[in-house]
């Protein structure tokens, strides 16, 4: 059970750096020498966020050990180092489904089950389990949320039962910039305070999030009304590369006051290196979520860490009313193309057309998931002729099923955490550049999110080994799957089962992308 804990909560908005901030100090105490643990608290009432839609919620994370989860755990990964597992989650969804089951067995002997005391002592239960000597737990949200109440009072209990002196709240909130009146206003951030009062918790720290720089005034204003010392209402505006934050952190010395105040024992040798300079490089990803940026959140810190501006996202169901001309004036602007995974027929026509477009104009592009598996359709319809290839996710009819369902999923009723998930061992096949890219391993373990595979055999004319004749799509990676497809005569032709976007941590993206930035600024000999 950790000793020590900081719990993060929101305030005013949600989507204001809640998740960059916890990882951040996180990463602080780690190089300081704390033995840290994180823990992501989502009050939804989902079980994980497997099954929900990425225009909402943002993209779905995977662990390696196969939890679909909140891309915040994306953003603890990537600060930290570190990789985490379905412990470091907890959504509303489990939990009441942990007390319902142990109501109906009879575990409760009888006791009428309510929210207190029973569902907040299953929250402070998967708290203590958790391994490290300080836990980090965010709340996700805002203060005054209905569903959020019951997680805010079981951290109140938590710090009454084992200790106030041991708890440090941080609350993060927003002060909006009115432009009419050109002044900030911090009224809901008083009130957002109230609120959290009122529940019986008091912030010892607010961080407040601003679009510029905030002035003094408004900062002594926050700090009188919420009861907090000057000194720890801090302020962090917006930053054009959120890897900064940890830097500015620091030389606050946020992780000093808070480790005075909880008793921990520190040294001062942080050490973050991130990049601060970016390649010009046009990189395309041809998606279908165009809701949020989150959608494609780790693909996008994928090309960041790599040293290369950030992506720029095209709506593919726009390519499917263009020519193949209009969609060649349009994608010879790009240095390279990426076709990521996703869901659905929407949109697979424009995906597949950015394909055809990148194999015969010789655009450096890699398709994750489902992005390889319309690889294999855009090659065997346009260079194997095969007229009507598909996947049967797409059409049950298609005379050419070039993408099938598993068969371990054939008999799968239930949608959520059934795919193939989490990592799993893959053979690189030696003299291709998938092994060049790997630096000659031979076995890796990498993530995967899917229910549909490539099915090589049955389609032997579209498909070839390392080092066989023909213009085919060579095989570079296998499992008891076809794990990844290349093209040769081709400066990058890469198509993958797997999503490496989930294993890029800052200081060390994932090889892929570091080789797809090279290909997009014509460095892939260097």
């Amino acid at each position: 059970m950790p000793q020590r804990f900081i719990v993060v909560t929101g305030g005013v908005l949600s989507g204001i750096g809640k998740g960059i901030f916890s990882a951040s100090l996180a990463r602080i105490l780690k190089d300081s020498g704390v033995n840290v643990n994180i823990l992501k608290i989502d009050p939804y009432l989902n079980v994980d966020a497997g099954t929900m839609n990425p225009n909402q919620h943002g993209e779905v994370f995977v662990t390696d050990d196969g939890y679909e989860a909140d891309l915040d755990l994306g953003h603890y990964e990537r600060f930290l180092g570190i990789n985490v597992s379905r412990k470091n989650n907890i959504t509303a969804g489990q939990i009441y489904y942990s007390v319902i089951k142990r109501e109906r067995e009879g575990k409760y002997l009888g006791s009428t089950v309510q929210i207190v005391p029973h569902v907040t002592s299953e929250i402070k239960d998967r708290i203590k389990s958790m391994d490290g000597d300080l836990l980090v737990i965010e709340i996700g949200g805002t203060v005054g949320d209905i569903e959020g109440e019951v997680f805010l009072e079981a951290v109140r209990e938590l710090a009454f039962e084992i200790g106030r002196e041991k708890f440090h709240f941080v609350h993060v909130t927003y002060v909006p910039y009115l432009r009419t009146t050109n002044e900030f206003k911090t009224k809901p951030t008083q009130q957002s305070v109230q609120l959290l009062r009122r529940i019986g918790i008091h912030p010892d720290t607010i961080i407040v999030r601003t679009e510029m720089p905030i002035d003094a005034n408004s900062l002594f204003k926050v700090s009188l009304f919420s009861g907090v010392p000057r000194n720890r209402v801090i302020n962090l505006p917006d930053a054009s590369n959120v890897y900064e934050v940890p830097d500015v952190l620091h030389s606050l010395n946020l992780h000093k006051l808070i480790a005075k105040e909880l008793g921990l024992d520190i040294n001062d040798s942080f050490n973050w290196s991130y990049p601060k300079s970016f390649e010009l490089l046009k990189i395309g990803i041809v998606g279908k979520y165009l809701g949020t940026d989150d959608a494609y959140k780790s693909i996008i810190e994928s090309i960041y860490l790599s040293g290369a501006q950030k992506p720029i996202v095209i709506d593919a169901q726009e390519l499917e009313d263009m020519t193949d001309e209009q969609i060649k004036n349009y994608l010879d602007d790009f240095d390279a193309l990426i076709i990521p995974g996703g869901f659905g027929r929407r949109g697979i026509e424009g995906k597949i057309k950015a394909i055809k477009y990148a194999r015969e104009n010789k655009k450096p592009i890699l398709g994750i998931c489902l992005g390889m598996q319309l690889m294999a359709i855009e090659f065997a319809r346009n260079v194997g002729k095969l007229e009507g290839a598909n996947s049967t996710e797409f059409d049950e009819n298609t005379p050419y099923p070039v993408v099938n369902m598993m068969e371990s999923q054939k008999e799968v009723l239930n949608l959520g955490g059934t795919m193939r998930l989490g990592a799993q061992k893959t053979q690189i096949m030696k003299g291709t550049l998938l092994s060049r890219i790997y630096d000659g391993q031979e076995i890796v373990y990498e993530r995967h999110r899917h229910r549909y595979e490539v099915d090589a055999e049955a389609f032997p004319q579209l498909f070839k080994n390392p080092g066989e004749e023909g213009y085919k799509l060579t095989i570079s990676a296998r499992s008891d799957f076809v794990e990844a497809v290349e093209l040769e005569d081709h400066p990058f032709f890469v198509g993958i089962q797997y999503h490496p976007e989930y294993k890029s941590k800052v200081g060390k993206p994932h090889p892929i992308f570091k080789w797809l930035v090279k290909a997009a600024g014509g460095k892939i000999n260097d």
